[in-house]
């Protein structure tokens, strides 16, 4: 896959530190290619459920994310983009050190992008998948 826009590393980041909710999580942004990022967060206590996982609205946030940056990434200028519509699959309780959602375009376009995350809990050094997730992501082109 080639970026549309050769900036797109900087505009990228620029975007995802305007996300107060990734802020929150204290996630960080990491471009493989275009196409291709991974979020980083820690574990913290209080984005756990009542059985002290990480709560599946926090799993679902930051798949969403991943996805969304992987389709940003293959933006041209000037547009961003929007999700449409996502299912996630929860693969087993959300515990670990640390987390890492990875993100893969499937399928760019013009208006909708098809996008692939899966999201690896950490923990004693093991890393194991947690969640996935399939969005559509929609192009939004500025006026």
């Amino acid at each position: 896959m080639e970026a549309q826009d050769t900036g797109y590393e900087s505009k990228t980041l620029e975007s995802f530190g305007r996300q107060a909710v990734m802020q929150t999580l204290d996630a960080e942004l990491s471009i493989q290619g275009p196409g291709i990022v991974s979020i980083r967060f820690p574990f913290q206590s209080r984005f756990t459920q009542q059985n002290g996982y990480i709560h599946a609205g926090i799993v679902a946030t930051i798949l969403d994310s991943a996805c969304g940056y992987a389709a940003f990434t293959l933006m041209p200028q000037g547009a961003d983009v929007l999700t449409v519509e996502f299912k996630v699959n929860l693969l087993r309780p959300a515990k670990g050190d640390h987390f890492a959602a990875k993100a893969t375009v499937v399928k760019p376009g013009k208006t909708i992008s098809v996008v692939e995350a899966t999201l690896y809990s950490s923990e004693y050094g093991e890393e194991k998948p947690v969640a996935t997730m399939t969005a559509t992501i929609m192009t939004m082109l500025q006026s």
